[in-house]
């Protein structure tokens, strides 16, 4: 048990439950700036006023340098309440999670935030209490295209390039399809290992390309938009049942109210991180062969999982409309 708990439990003998105020640690490996972690001090906000001051997000844990992975072990373990991550360092502990990597599942940003809405984006969240986390909510991280040293224009421009993937994630079959070595590595680590010559090629979006200085390094973004993987809002589960139904409804609503506001920072921070790239010399790489990307990748869609209700779950995603 952590000792401030120890003294919360000692404090709620002594005092009542209105003595003490309790605080919850958050985690994020992007800057304070960035939209998830300004989303994620909003639902603190709410979180703060709807419990009276009794339930504080008092870190917010921006620029975490611990891998999405170590952090995921502090949430299984309850030595950290909550977490901002992305649902591909969940890929080989939640089966489920693989759905929402697909390449090219994702017509566009309203069908993907409509299936993160609905039934589909409720069982995605369900699914991962088993694994010792609560899914809070989603925050959609829009595109992820390929940006490195050189033009990534087609399928074959990508044999022999040293590529870096998230560790966990399903994406390596998919990139050796095209002859690329994946390399999985930490994000914090990209920019070094790219000046570095251990890898030639990464995968963001323009937010995060911005924010983690990789256009600095990284001169050519290829708008391949190849998948649309979201991040997870999670809370320890071990953590969580220590909470009062009360305060589980206030830590869950806050969360899926700060989904809206989230949205209209991450539509802003888009546009913005283009514009500064581009303005430090990053060349925007536009005439992809998207033809060629997804007669090899849309067939992962029949491979990557092996279960009959997440091959459903994929022909629902499909399937949804879309105004």
């Amino acid at each position: 048990m952590r000792v401030v708990e120890l003294v919360a439990i000692l404090a709620l003998l002594m005092f009542g439950p209105s003595a003490i105020a309790r605080d919850i640690m958050s985690s994020d490996i992007y800057p304070s700036n960035y939209p998830t972690v300004r989303a994620t001090a909003y639902m603190g906000d709410l979180i703060r006023e709807r419990s009276g001051g009794r339930l504080i997000l008092s870190n917010l844990g921006a620029g975490d340098r611990d891998t999405e992975n170590y952090t995921l072990g502090q949430l299984r373990n309850g030595t950290l309440d909550m977490a901002r991550i992305n649902l591909s360092a969940l890929n080989s502990t939640v089966p489920d999670t693989i759905v929402l990597t697909l390449p090219y599942l994702f017509r566009s940003t309203e069908h993907e935030r409509k299936v993160l809405d609905g039934p589909v984006g409720e069982e995605i969240l369900a699914s991962l209490e088993s694994t010792g986390v609560i899914g809070l909510c989603f925050y959609d991280e829009g595109a992820k295209s390929t940006y490195g040293t050189k033009p990534i224009r087609s399928p074959a421009d990508l044999r022999g390039v040293k590529y870096r993937i998230q560790p966990s994630s399903s994406w390596g079959p998919m990139l050796r399809a095209f002859g690329a070595q994946p390399v999985p590595m930490p994000q914090s680590r990209v920019a070094a290992a790219m000046r570095a010559g251990v890898v030639e090629a990464a995968d963001g979006n323009w937010s995060s390309f911005v924010a983690m200085q990789h256009h600095h390094v990284a001169k050519n973004f290829s708008l391949t938009e190849h998948a649309r993987p979201p991040s997870a809002l999670l809370f320890s589960r071990l953590i969580w049942e220590t909470l009062s139904p009360e305060d589980r409804r206030i830590v869950r609503t806050a969360a899926r109210d700060s989904v809206a506001y989230y949205r209209q920072l991450w539509d802003e921070s888009e546009a913005s991180a283009r514009r500064v790239a581009e303005a430090a010399g990053v060349v925007t790489v536009s005439d992809i062969d998207y033809e060629g990307f997804a007669a090899t990748l849309v067939p992962f869609h029949a491979t990557a999982v092996s279960d009959a209700r997440l091959k459903a779950m994929i022909e629902r995603i499909k399937a949804e409309a879309v105004p």
